[in-house]
């Protein structure tokens, strides 16, 4: 497959499975998961095969998605990222972190840092707000952060926990939380660095 077409239904499957399976009338599980031949039915999904989608699935370097046989029917789902709050349950979606970890950390930019020390890490429109377990190209990093992140913001995920804020981990190993209502204060960042190493905090 074209690398050029590869980008192209990878991002239409991100959108898709992430935001716009209401819009598109899917039935997507309370786990995310959405019948393969229901996205395939889509117009926009009307030059690609169920080989295209299993190659973007295999290829994927984040490894976003996750495809699975269940009673004799292809499903598909992204494995994190979704503003779907009314459909996926979390619960189902993710596996509940009992355990802090010692080193969790959310990439972003230096514009972002502006806001972010004032007002503390916010999900956005989505369900979660992402980080990973290290940083880009360290062992067992796949997902979570851009490459191109110019700050590292450590969580005290010890702190947040003891204070009640809830964290899961995707199948792609992507740490998620939602916060407190939907906001992770500043009090939680453990250390901030920017991409050279010198303290932001």
């Amino acid at each position: 497959m074209d690398p050029h077409e590869t980008i192209k239904l990878s991002k239409l499957l991100s959108y898709i499975l992430r935001h716009g399976a209401t819009k598109h009338k899917l039935n997507m599980r309370p786990d995310g998961y959405v019948l393969l031949d229901d996205i395939l039915a889509l117009a926009k999904f009307k030059s690609y095969t169920q080989e295209n989608i299993e190659h973007v699935v295999k290829t994927n370097d984040k490894q976003r998605y996750t495809l699975i046989e269940i009673n004799n029917q292809w499903m598909i789902r992204a494995n994190q990222g979704h503003s779907l709050k009314s459909i996926v349950d979390q619960e189902q979606l993710l596996e509940r972190i009992m355990e802090p970890y010692e080193t969790v950390i959310h990439g972003t930019s230096i514009k972002k840092w502006e806001i972010i020390k004032k007002s503390g890490l916010s999900r956005m429109n989505r369900l979660h707000i992402h980080c990973a377990i290290g940083l880009p190209g360290e062992s067992g990093v796949i997902s979570g952060m851009r490459e191109t992140s110019q700050v590292y913001i450590y969580i005290n995920m010890r702190k947040a926990m003891n204070d009640g804020i809830l964290f899961y981990k995707s199948s792609n190993n992507v740490i998620l939380t939602e916060g407190q209502d939907g906001i992770l204060l500043a009090k939680y960042f453990k250390k901030v660095l920017d991409h050279e190493g010198k303290s932001l905090l």
